[in-house]
């Protein structure tokens, strides 16, 4: 059989060989606490170090702005928590209606168990961010604005800078969740007025298991998880050296492979796209008007439904998914096509393809390869299709 074909790199991405030896050393010979006094011990953390500037170097940022977590998860509540309580006499949140699960549901938290107001900004039909809306929202109570910078569904890039910009005049915190960012666009946080930035390690080919938030100099920060002096207080809990290394790694192998991330694998997405859209009757590009990030396609087959695409995929070794892989088995719609007005016959078939630096042409062609005849097939048991055309010319959104 065929080695899979793995377009779901929104969902996590292969570890990269030159990580994996990276990281090698340390689950074997290398094994001391960064925090004990000997030289032992010693030689781990300054090669934890190393791993900061590394990574604090992809993102344009001091290594002392850089604080370890263990996922882009903690790393959004830590920084949602933490400037809820630092701006303790604001009770106002503004988020939007497209976040994923990790900031939308810790806001949600503050909202009913706290009392906090909170502003979930919508997006129009192409998932750009309104603006307009956006500007009304933030006020003088507001302690916290968490937009992401690129939807995890979509690939659509929001304006963060001119977010944070709206956001530091009213004197609230702005936070990102960068996750799917990191190691896809170009990222300077030095010229930026962003204040905390979330990243996961397993998004850009390290392990799972490790990830980051960015505080700006100057920013107030409350730990969320408290315990020894690690992270120079603001993170308590003996360091993952392992992965702590293989991210630094994987930072400076994505500062290398940026320009190939906007070229070549922007290339093959386009030619995914343009394939679906001419060998699939009814199908659509959701967002696909707009900025989008250059891995990421999101794409509704009308009147099938888009478990059964999966399925059907998976039988020939290839594997995409319906969205967020931290909504897997929820029988709803995606809240973020919801959001964007996508009607309920598409939103139900809609497949998020998201390739990487390690994607093929091969992977493409048998890709478009197995679509057509396995979305034929659908629509001939679909109840969704029968009695529908199946004629016309596929074509990207514009609603």
């Amino acid at each position: 059989m065929p080695s899979a074909v793995y377009l779901d790199n929104n969902a996590t991405t292969a570890v990269a060989p030159e990580v994996l030896e990276a990281m090698m050393p340390y689950l074997k010979d290398l094994y001391g606490n960064p925090s004990s006094i000997h030289t032992f011990g010693g030689q781990v953390m300054a090669d934890v170090e190393a791993a900061r500037e590394h990574l604090a170097a992809l993102l344009g940022a001091r290594p002392g702005e850089i604080i370890f977590t263990s996922c882009g998860t903690e790393s959004d509540s830590s920084a949602i928590h933490s400037a809820a309580r630092c701006l303790a006499d604001r009770r106002h949140v503004v988020t939007t209606r497209v976040e994923h699960p990790a900031v939308r549901n810790v806001c949600r938290v503050l909202h009913d168990d706290l009392g906090y107001r909170l502003t979930e900004v919508g997006v129009d039909s192409q998932g750009r961010l309104d603006m307009d809306e956006y500007r009304d929202a933030v006020d003088d109570d507001t302690a916290l604005v968490s937009v992401m910078w690129a939807n995890n569904e979509t690939g659509v890039v929001f304006p963060v800078e001119e977010c944070a910009a709206i956001a530091k005049a009213r004197g609230a915190i702005f936070h990102t969740d960068a996750v799917q960012v990191v190691g896809k666009l170009p990222v300077n946080l030095a010229d930026s007025r962003i204040d905390m930035l979330s990243l996961s390690g397993h998004k850009l080919h390290a392990p799972k298991g490790v990830g980051a938030l960015y505080v700006r100099r100057g920013t107030p920060f409350v730990p969320f998880v408290r315990g020894g002096h690690q992270e120079s207080n603001r993170r308590g809990g003996t360091e993952a050296v392992p992965n702590l290394v293989a991210l630094g790694r994987a930072a400076q192998l994505a500062d290398q492979r940026i320009g190939d991330e906007n070229t070549r694998v922007k290339a093959l997405r386009d030619r995914l796209e343009k394939g679906l859209l001419a060998t699939c009757p009814d199908a659509r590009v959701n967002g696909g008007q707009t900025d989008r990030l250059p891995n990421t396609s999101n794409v509704s087959f009308e009147f099938v439904e888009g478990e059964a695409i999966l399925l059907l995929l998976d039988q020939q070794g290839i594997c995409a998914s319906s969205g967020s892989a931290c909504t897997t088995g929820s029988l709803e719609p995606s809240h973020v096509l919801r959001a964007m007005g996508v009607p309920f016959t598409a939103a139900h078939g809609s497949i998020r393809f998201s390739l990487s630096v390690y994607t093929t042409d091969q992977d493409i062609d048998r890709t478009l390869k197995a679509m057509p005849e396995i979305i034929t097939r659908l629509r001939e048991i679909s109840p969704f299709g029968r009695g529908k055309p199946k004629t016309g010319a596929a074509k990207r959104s514009t609603k």
